[in-house]
């Protein structure tokens, strides 16, 4: 039997509009799962834009005033898609509301916000899930299954890295990214967050970290008109960046690897390399979000004759790949990542049960950013608290 799902989604800007077309994705890609998306209700400040995703997405009705999305009783579950000054009201009123809650990351402004609204998550007891979509990749998925297997020995080494340089150009506006009011930190929430949920997926735990930050570009046009951080301006005012650009960190993990992250706005060269190297006692991998359909891959016992890195191709053996084509080498796109992470969440929402990436791995991301931020402060190694209890 069919189960439709009551979506609504707040804020309807670019993000907004990729869980919606998300969502519809689902009948398409995974018909096995009996899952229809019903797209109730959209929230957005501008008209132009509730209006568009009429149009373009059937919602039923819109609304200017988000509290309406929860408010709504053919609303199930609602997507927060809003700056991240905004998700502290809107996950905590969806709470009270009984409506389970996909909110993009980094979720709080800091990471104490953060664990506010997973421990309040916990206690309401809806479910949740949030946007860590490059974890979605089938060849990430099949490398996670192969360590799981202990295929690659002992984890020794990780090394993650986000460098996203949409900021390197001086003439980007000064958008609510740059701003600590609201987006709160920088890097450290926007690309650090995704590069630590990878890291605490593939080789686990974190118990130290020393780290440390830096603002390369320490002021930016004031827009003129509504605009993003890919929004260009220049002839005009200028207002401070409050909020690093830069974050690296050396990290020791529970099991007993070594590594260090790093990520980046303002650097040249690189548009998305979300990248990852790790090495064990009886292999290694490598991967790069830019090349997402591609996994280098050593194993001791795959060809000791001929010994370095295969590069292998996306298959439909891999995780999630033949639902969306079955022939190898046939790529996915960043979008399908989108599909595949909201069909694990509305998967959960109807079976009643938790589905990674919730807010409690959100609040263990946030545990670590807390101690690369004390870093930052004392110069030194710091250890991660405990997260949440388990």
């Amino acid at each position: 039997m069919t189960r439709n799902v009551g979506i609504g989604v707040i804020a309807m800007g670019w993000m907004g509009m990729t869980h919606s077309r998300a969502y519809q994705q689902i009948v398409h890609r995974f018909p096995q799962s009996d899952l229809t998306p019903r797209l109730v209700i959209c929230a957005d400040s501008e008209p132009s834009r509730t209006d568009e995703a009429v149009q373009r997405f059937g919602f039923e009705r819109t609304t200017s005033d988000w509290r309406a999305v929860l408010a709504d009783a053919d609303v199930e579950v609602v997507s927060i898609t809003a700056p991240n000054g905004l998700h502290r009201e809107m996950c905590l009123a969806a709470f009270d509301a009984g409506k389970h809650v996909f909110c993009e990351k980094p979720v709080g402004r800091c990471p104490a916000e953060t664990l506010e609204i997973a421990a309040a998550a916990r206690d309401s007891g809806v479910h949740t899930f949030t946007g860590f979509c490059y974890r979605w990749s089938p060849v990430v998925q099949e490398l996670k299954k192969l360590i799981e297997d202990g295929r690659l020995g002992d984890l020794t080494h990780y090394r993650g890295r986000f460098f996203c340089g949409y900021g390197h150009n001086p003439y980007r506006v000064l958008s609510w990214r740059f701003q600590k009011e609201h987006a709160g930190f920088g890097v450290l929430g926007d690309l650090m967050s995704h590069t630590l949920d990878m890291a605490l997926m593939l080789a686990g735990p974190i118990s130290e970290v020393v780290s440390q930050q830096e603002t390369f570009t320490p002021q930016r046009p004031l827009p003129s008109s509504t605009g993003t951080h890919f929004s260009e301006q220049s002839g005009g005012p200028v207002g401070p960046v409050s909020n690093e650009d830069y974050v690296g960190a050396m990290v020791r993990f529970s099991g007993g690897a070594r590594g260090t992250l790093e990520a980046c706005r303002v650097i040249a060269g690189s548009d998305c390399e979300h990248a990852f190297e790790l090495n064990g006692t009886r292999g290694a991998a490598r991967w790069n979000f830019e090349r997402m359909n591609e996994l280098e891959l050593f194993l001791d016992d795959a060809h000791p004759d001929q010994p370095g890195y295969a590069r292998l191709q996306t298959r439909p053996q891999y995780p999630h790949h033949a639902d969306f084509n079955p022939g190898g080498s046939v790529g996915l796109g960043y979008e399908d990542l989108m599909t595949i992470e909201v069909h694990e969440f509305l998967r959960g929402v109807v079976e009643d049960r938790s589905v990674e990436p919730g807010l409690d791995q959100m609040a263990r991301v946030a545990a670590v950013q807390d101690a690369m931020a004390r870093s930052w402060e004392s110069r030194t190694w710091e250890a991660v608290a405990a997260a949440v209890a388990e």
